[in-house]
């Protein structure tokens, strides 16, 4: 069998409706979060007698509410402020709260929440179930999980990621499910991050996804992200080796987490940078960038502000992508369905000897017979009354990719009629007639 029909094979009726998990019930992330989060840029730096500027500060974060507010991030949806570990003191307070560095954190963290929220923004913290964090900072302990609770709500603090270092998987089997009761006991819309399948495989039987769906908005499955392509790679042969796994498990609410946006740092060349962002939005990932946005360049803010793009990983069904096909020249495509009979479509490669040219046709990627139109996310060329079976050739760049916005035209059947064909489409009582372009 060849490789791309064997991936093919594998477009099977997971594609469509991932099985029906339940969310867990605060009404929050019904499309994937977007913001700034701090950890893969400046780690647990607290040397801001040195280096101010980049430290772990109400300062730095200061900053990216800046930034996001007047560099037009917040209108394209990047609303969170995301803390992550090193903000706090080393020792609770007298009544066994948690406490902000005093010196990097003067003004507190309902301060920090307020000038936030002032910009129209959300502001997310950091804990661990644990002893510590992994910076040696105070843990969240099982006896501490309704204090710590009630002193996030107390602050504004808009979202938790809760860690796993210094636990066990006993206790993160516990912790978590009761963090998250403990968080909508408090009665402040907080959305919850968990650390938990990271720290057990990321894969059954150690995770049960229906009960993780339950417990938490999203999800970290994997490794750290590290500011390089190898680690880029990494992340994406795990999340689509193993997508049978995690595609029905991830929907609205409740989303597998692949970790940050590395784009404007120094690790990934431009055709890396629009990989790594195609390939984000057809795992409907978080989109939460972890870089300077002081100093971004033009051509890593424009693969981060496209607004196509960004209407693709935020597309309102929420049904994660898949890997299709996986071609003996190291080039691979990945599908996923989008509202209105639209479809996004990844041709990617792996090659790094110069761009390939790959012929195919939607016929070959199993979409139902009729016209399309065909729109470039990232040239904003069209192609125009494009026909399931007509064969065309696009040039793939080494390490990059081809993503294509597509929607039918006209189907010549619906998809029920084609003699149970596998297909990308949800089951239609009609053929669609009317082209379903792309709406900002």
């Amino acid at each position: 069998m060849q490789p791309q029909e064997m991936g093919i094979l594998h477009v099977t009726l997971l594609l469509t409706f991932p099985a029906v998990i339940l969310a867990l019930d605060n009404g929050l992330m019904l499309t994937p979060p977007m913001g700034w989060l701090a950890w893969e840029r400046y780690r647990c730096n607290i040397d801001c007698r040195t280096d101010p500027k980049n430290c772990i500060s109400e300062r730095l974060f200061r900053d990216m509410a800046d930034r996001l507010l007047e560099d037009g991030w917040r209108e394209l949806g990047y609303e969170y402020v995301n803390i992550d570990d090193c903000w706090a003191a080393k020792q609770r307070d007298e009544q066994g709260r948690l406490v902000a560095d005093p010196e990097r954190f003067p003004s507190g963290i309902p301060a920090l929440a307020d000038y936030v929220h002032a910009r129209g923004l959300k502001l997310g913290i950091y804990g661990d179930l644990g002893t510590y964090t992994c910076g040696g900072y105070p843990g969240t302990t099982l006896d501490y999980i309704e204090t710590d609770a009630l002193t996030f709500a107390s602050w504004g603090v808009d979202m938790l990621k809760l860690d796993g270092c210094y636990s066990n998987a006993t206790e993160q089997a516990e912790g978590y499910p009761l963090m998250s009761k403990a968080l909508n006991a408090t009665g402040r819309p907080i959305a919850f991050s968990c650390s938990w399948p990271a720290y057990q495989g990321g894969l059954p039987p150690q995770i049960n996804y229906t009960v993780l769906g339950e417990a938490c908005n999203l999800w970290r499955n994997y490794d750290d992200i590290e500011d390089s392509w190898g680690s880029v790679l990494s992340i994406v042969d795990w999340f689509f080796n193993n997508q049978d796994v995690l595609q029905p498990a991830a929907g609205p609410g409740k989303w597998n987490d692949p970790d940050m946006l590395i784009i404007g740092n120094f690790g990934l060349s431009l055709e890396e940078s629009k990989s790594q962002m195609a390939l984000w939005a057809i795992l409907a990932a978080p989109l939460f960038m972890s870089n300077d946005l002081r100093t971004l360049s033009d051509e890593a803010r424009a693969i981060l502000q496209n607004k196509m793009l960004i209407s693709i990983d935020q597309d309102p069904l929420g049904i994660q992508g898949r890997r299709v096909i996986k071609e003996k020249s190291n080039i691979e495509v990945y599908l996923r369905p989008l509202a209105k009979s639209a479809s996004a479509v990844v041709f990617f490669s792996r090659r790094t000897d110069m761009p390939y040219r790959y012929q195919t046709s939607l016929k070959n990627l199993n979409y139902t017979s009729g016209v399309y139109m065909a729109h470039d996310v990232f040239t904003g060329e069209m192609v125009q009354n494009l026909s399931d079976a007509t064969n065309f050739t696009i040039t793939i760049n080494p390490s990059g990719v081809v993503m294509w916005y597509v929607y039918p035209v006209k189907l010549r059947a619906p998809a029920q009629d084609r003699g149970g064909d596998l297909n990308i489409w949800p089951v239609l009582k009609k053929p669609v007639k009317a082209a379903q372009p792309f709406e900002l």
